[in-house]
């Protein structure tokens, strides 16, 4: 099968997938296609079930048979194994699965000596030792923000967009299954104890099964495809990304270290972002420090989308409320919110572009925060769209307000 060029190849492997999809057993499969399957990539998997779904194939259904296509190409996937630095962005989310797949094994074995105990009081050791479990996988937040903020978007612009929606669409199928454990776990007192350990075993298997399953896919066929296509200059982004975000309190700390070597930016990029000007508004001058200064400062998290619906700016709040990172700079606006949601986001835009609206609010619980969302659509004064500017701020002390405070009340 050597000499098959790759227009050959995606044929055949397209047909691999097509046929498991339509419910062909995956030995049958295996064994028609076993000369072929020797020589098959990551990356080569990654483009064609791109492909599929650009073709009709339902993100939903591909979702669903990711698993079978990861059992059928398992020989050959294992033999790609990823070799990264020590304090590389992969080599971070590696070690971090590997700590993740620990939590899940104790969370398993907590579970099952749960379903011997009788009574609560006897199994009030595990209760607690759960809410330590449950608080560790919640905590697991940031490696999620890493992947979805920081690699995403970077496989996007190399053309890998599928693949990444679906990590991402597990990873909110996980958050879900994390945050019914953790009220189960804080409800345990008020619950019939048979009822409760019936469900703590359904989610602990639940969870355990999705995690390993989504870190195998990851491990062996988005890295891989991943290593292939980013530069090592993107690399560099991505790992100051990474630091931005932060890490997981299992996340180990040598590798939280700034890499050993010197990371710089290309001269010229350097020399491109210190360019100063002043720009003349129609209202005053300001230079472009003064600019940037200023809508830094702002009390709110600013996100602009140009008219082609690309991620073009956003504002360093000093306290952002939602991640940003440099790497959605380019990116579809749509590809940053969960499939769930991109269909609202389209009838926003589609508002906005035909005039119909010119404002969008939503309000949203972060924790004990409330949060404003608003969406305004920018116009030129020609009353073009120019585009979309998001802008989100924490309410919470705002709605307490009450009475008056004037400037000569303030005191230094």
């Amino acid at each position: 099968m050597g000499g098959i060029i790759e227009e050959d190849r995606k044929k055949v492997l397209k047909e691999i997938l097509k046929q498991l999809h339509e419910g062909v057993p995956p030995e049958q499969v295996k064994k028609r296609f076993r000369h072929f399957l020797e020589g098959i990539s990551s990356l080569e998997i990654a483009k064609v079930e791109q492909e599929l779904v650009s073709e009709g194939l339902s993100r939903e259904k591909l979702q669903r048979l990711c698993d079978v296509h990861s059992a059928i190409f398992k020989e050959q996937l294992e033999k790609q194994k990823v070799e990264a630095a020590p304090l590389s962005p992969i080599n971070i989310l590696l070690e971090e699965h590997k700590m993740l797949q620990q939590i899940a094994e104790k969370l398993g074995m907590l579970a099952e000596r749960v379903q011997k105990a009788q009574t609560p009081d006897a199994a009030a050791e595990e209760l607690t030792r759960l809410r330590h479990v449950a608080d560790e996988l919640l905590d697991a937040e940031k490696h999620y923000l890493r992947e979805e903020n920081a690699l995403f978007p970077v496989l996007e612009k190399h053309g890998i967009s599928e693949p990444p929606v679906i990590m991402w669409m597990e990873h909110n199928r996980l958050r879900e299954k994390k945050k019914r454990l953790k009220a189960l776990i804080e409800n345990a007192v008020n619950m019939d104890f048979a009822d409760f350990k019936r469900r703590l075993g359904e989610l602990a298997k639940a969870i355990g099964g999705a995690l390993n399953s989504h870190i195998y896919k990851e491990n062996n066929i988005l890295f891989p495809a991943t290593q292939r296509v980013i530069s090592e200059q993107e690399w560099i982004s991505i790992r100051e990304d990474f630091d931005e975000i932060g890490y997981c309190c299992f996340t180990p700390e040598h590798l939280t270290a700034k890499p050993a070597k010197e990371l710089k930016k290309p001269e010229g990029e350097e020399k491109l972002m210190e360019e100063k000007g002043t720009l003349k508004f129609e209202t005053g001058t300001l230079t472009k420090e003064e600019i940037e200064a200023i809508l830094n400062t702002l009390p709110v998290d600013i996100t602009f989308v140009d008219g082609d619906d690309a991620v073009k700016f956003f504002n360093k709040a000093e306290k952002r409320i939602f991640i940003r990172t440099k790497a959605i700079l380019g990116r579809k606006v749509q590809l940053c919110h969960p499939q769930k949601s991109v269909h609202i986001v389209n009838r926003i835009l589609e508002a906005f572009k035909k005039g119909e609206k010119d404002v969008a609010e939503f309000w949203v619980q972060k924790g004990d925060s409330l949060i404003h969302i608003r969406y305004f659509a920018v116009k030129g004064k020609d009353g073009k769209y120019l585009g979309t500017m998001e802008v989100t701020q924490d309410i919470t002390d705002l709605k307490k307000i009450e009475g008056e405070k004037r400037l000569l009340d303030w005191e230094g």
